[in-house]
């Protein structure tokens, strides 16, 4: 079987608001902080590619242009995931 058409998006995310500490991302029905100190790569970002979010599978949300993926659990937990420069 072949399908012409692809199929709709069902996790649905976009940039909310974007405040001096960080932005805020809601996906579906929850809103998630991400802090500028926590991901300074995005310090430098243009504002459209902050809002360029797109979310890869369930759990994973994506910046494409700027190379960089949050999981969804180390924005719900944190302190689970301690972020380490190398």
């Amino acid at each position: 079987m072949n399908l012409s058409k692809n199929g709709i998006n069902t996790s649905i995310s976009s940039v909310t608001s974007i405040e001096e500490l960080g932005f805020w991302v809601l996906i579906e029905d929850q809103e998630y902080f991400i802090p500028f100190d926590d991901y300074p790569a995005f310090l430098n970002a243009t504002i459209d590619e902050i809002f360029d979010v797109t979310m890869v599978g369930p759990s994973q949300l994506s910046w494409g242009k700027l190379d960089i993926d949050i999981e969804l659990d180390a924005l719900m937990e944190p302190h689970r995931f301690p972020l380490v420069y190398q």
